[in-house]
Parts: C-alpha cells; sequence; structure tokens
C-alpha cells in the first residue's frame, strides 16, 4: 500500500517572490527564462507583485492582452458566460458560435472561420488545409504539395512548425522534421517568385515578424505576395496571430497595404487574455475543403471562448482601439527616434508595436529588461540585443512618456523632447 500524497493547498499563496521562484525550479520544465518578478494581480496597463509592488506593462501577453488587463466589458462577457454554459464540444451546436462567426467574417471581409484554441493550432489547421485545398482544388499531386514560408519566421512550436523555423534553438534536438517547406528570404519578392511553382499549396508569411524583432516589410510587399500568389494559383495566408486586431493601428496589418489574404490566422489578443482562442478565417473555396471527421478540436469554439471573443470583436467594431494605436504609435515612434545614438542603434515601429536595438556596448535586450523591470517597467528581450514594446492598446500618453522615460534613464540618457531621425529597416 502506498503511502498517501497530500497535494499543496490551492489556498492563496503567503511566499514571497524569492521563494516562489525557487520553488519553481524543481517542479516545472525550464523552457522559459522569465524576469525575476512574480505577478499577483492585473488591472488595465498595471500589474503587481506578491509584495505590491506595480509595474508598467509594456509587453502585454505578446499582444495577448490588447485590451488590458481585466477589460470590464471582457470580464463581465465571461462572468456572464460562467453562469451559463462553457463546453459542449463541438458534437452539439450551442447558443454562442454563430454569433462569433458572424462577428468575426465580417471584420475580416472573408466568409468562413474555423474556431481553434492556441496560435499554433491555428497555423497546424492552416498548413491542412492548404494542403488538402491544393489536392482537391488546384490538383496537385498526391503527397507533393508545398508551402513557402520566409526566413526569421515564428508560427509556433509544435513539431510540424519548428520543421520550417530557421531558429536553432527551436528546432535543435527535435528531429526528425516534416518535410514539404520551402524557406525564402523575408521582403524579397523575387526570392519568393523563384521558390513558388506547380506544386505550391500556399505562401505563408507575417505581415510584421514579431518574435524577430518587430521586422517590418518595404512598403508594396505585401501587395506584391498578393499579386504574386495570385497569378501562381496558390494561397496567401498571413499570420496576424501577433500583428492583428488594432496593434498595428487598423484592424490588421495587411490593412496597411489594403490586401485581403486566401486565409488569415488569428489568436492571441481573440481571447481577451482571458481564455486561448485562435481562428482560421478564410474565403468560402478554402474552408468548404474540409468535412466532418476530417479535423477538430474539443474546446475550439466553446461558449466561454465565443462569448469573450463576440465581446473582443464588438471592441475593434468601434474603431477605438486602431485609433488609439496609431495616434499613440506616433508618441511611441518620437519617443524611441530620441534614443537613437544615445543607446539605441536603431529601431523599427508600427502602432503601439516596436522592436528597439540596444548597443552592445550599453548590455544586453536582457539586462536592459532586467534594468527596466527595477524601474516598475515590463518588457522582454528577443534575440540577444533587441527589447520588444508592446504595450496594452489601453495605455494612455501619461504611461507611454514614462516607460520612455524609463528607457532612456536605464540606457545613461536623460530623456529629451523628441527628434526627428530615421527609423531603422
Amino acid at each position: 500500500m502506498t503511502d498517501t500524497v497530500t497535494p499543496p493547498s490551492a489556498a492563496p499563496e503567503t511566499r514571497s517572490s524569492e521563494q516562489l521562484i525557487r520553488a519553481e525550479a524543481p517542479v516545472l520544465a525550464h523552457n522559459y527564462h522569465p524576469l525575476p518578478v512574480v505577478v499577483a494581480r492585473a488591472e488595465g496597463t498595471w500589474v503587481e507583485d506578491v509584495e505590491g509592488r506595480r509595474y508598467l506593462d509594456m509587453l502585454a501577453g505578446y499582444s495577448a492582452l490588447n485590451f488590458g488587463h481585466r477589460h470590464p466589458a471582457l470580464i463581465e462577457a465571461a462572468h456572464r458566460q460562467l453562469d451559463e454554459l462553457t463546453l459542449t464540444s463541438r458534437a452539439f451546436h450551442h447558443d454562442r458560435l454563430a454569433g462569433f462567426a458572424e462577428r468575426l467574417a465580417a471584420l475580416t471581409g472573408l466568409d468562413m472561420v474555423l474556431p481553434m484554441n492556441t496560435g499554433a493550432e491555428a497555423v497546424e489547421s492552416a498548413v491542412k488545409v492548404a494542403r488538402k485545398w491544393a489536392y482537391e482544388v488546384k490538383g496537385v499531386a498526391p503527397d507533393r504539395a508545398t508551402i513557402v514560408v520566409a526566413d526569421g519566421n515564428f508560427h509556433g512550436r509544435t513539431t510540424t512548425i519548428v520543421s520550417f523555423s530557421t531558429d536553432g534553438t527551436a528546432r535543435a534536438g527535435f528531429g526528425p522534421f516534416t518535410p514539404g517547406f520551402r524557406v525564402v528570404p523575408y521582403n524579397d519578392l523575387a526570392a519568393l517568385e523563384s521558390a513558388v511553382d506547380e506544386t505550391t499549396a500556399a505562401v505563408l508569411i507575417e505581415p510584421v515578424q514579431g518574435e524577430a524583432g518587430v521586422v517590418i516589410p518595404d512598403d508594396g510587399y505585401l501587395t506584391g505576395v498578393r499579386e504574386l500568389t495570385r497569378r501562381a494559383g496558390c494561397l496567401f495566408i498571413a499570420d496576424e496571430i501577433q500583428s492583428g486586431l488594432g496593434r498595428t493601428g487598423r484592424t490588421l496589418a495587411v490593412d496597411h497595404e489594403g490586401v485581403v489574404p486566401d486565409m488569415l490566422l488569428l489568436g492571441k489578443a481573440l481571447g481577451g487574455g482571458i481564455v486561448p482562442v485562435s481562428a482560421v478565417v478564410a474565403r468560402r473555396e478554402v474552408l468548404s475543403v474540409l468535412g466532418p471527421g476530417e479535423h477538430g478540436s474539443t474546446f475550439g469554439g466553446n461558449p466561454l471562448s465565443a462569448a469573450i471573443g463576440s465581446a473582443v470583436l464588438d471592441l475593434l467594431a468601434t474603431g477605438e482601439f486602431q485609433r488609439r494605436a496609431a495616434e499613440l504609435g506616433e508618441v511611441l515612434d518620437r519617443g524611441l527616434a530620441a534614443l537613437v545614438g544615445a543607446g539605441v542603434t536603431g529601431y523599427r515601429a508600427r502602432g503601439l508595436w516596436a522592436g528597439v536595438d540596444i548597443d552592445p556596448a550599453i548590455g544586453t535586450g536582457r539586462e536592459i529588461s532586467e534594468r527596466l523591470l527595477a524601474e516598475g517597467v515590463l518588457v522582454k528581450d528577443t534575440h540577444g540585443s533587441t527589447v520588444r514594446l508592446a504595450p496594452p492598446l489601453t495605455i494612455t500618453e501619461e504611461e507611454l512618456g514614462s516607460a520612455l522615460t524609463a528607457l532612456a534613464k536605464v540606457l545613461g540618457q536623460r530623456s529629451t523632447a523628441p527628434a526627428a531621425a530615421v527609423r531603422a529597416r
């Protein structure tokens, strides 16, 4: 007979931040390297640790918190649905799914919705749909379909997705890899055209590469991708899981060029920072290739996620958050321009989203993130020397100014009036 093990109490934590961080090490996989802060409460653009210290959130859950922490309309929608129904599985219909799909199709200008949960699930679903479309509609020979992707991409971490990643850390030790993908340089239409042939099912790209450091393509690139795929008779899949839903100052990043892809991938902000919600939104001809039993998800499109997702779409329908991102994005742009040559070697910004390249003589991206933490500002580094800024779209101009002042301080510079500068590409 084995001894009875009493699990730890579910009562509120009384341990300190230091104790909680130490407690994680023996029981959690070490697949993240978080900053040394333990968040216990949050509201709007601010979070609070277990000791009661407050921090301005300038990361917003990698855009999952576009509407801030615990937005009242989203919390109300969640509470209301929790009192009614949370899950049916797709074995049955439920009363929230049609409205969610109608709102999402209307917002994006596309026809049909495939609801899923995580961003990676949306990407995996798009890969399957594109291949099936290639065989049934385009007429590609069985098992010969290819998908063209871009160097520096980040679409998730499943085995299929890391098969076409160019990040060595994401790939090392996880082979053998899934075939059927071709990688070309990002922002290079000539290279893309040379990789597309009669076997190409789709071109899958991020309109702005987020994990790579907020890499923004040249004007006309997205239009070129759209025209190229149309001529080649293949699909254009835009991964807007980070860039979409207001982040760049438009509803979608492709809206900056007036481009409509064949398939659009959404996630993160679609769940309002409350539950994971993702979706493939596409033309009817594309998603109609799926039949019953060919793809699914127990939790995909569940009543709770549909209610919250609908509330998110209602917020976006007003246009308020897109306008805020565009207007405050100009403030962010000017503030970063003033730091170029003063600890910042360059930056890329679109809306309330920026990748800031730190002068190695000043510190690494991680070191700058840790210094900002000490100043009460939360950011995250990527690729060694870059710091990402992606505050909630609810941030005020005063809060944004405070964050920029803190960045200037940790770079060893006093804050000055914004000056003109050329943004780094």
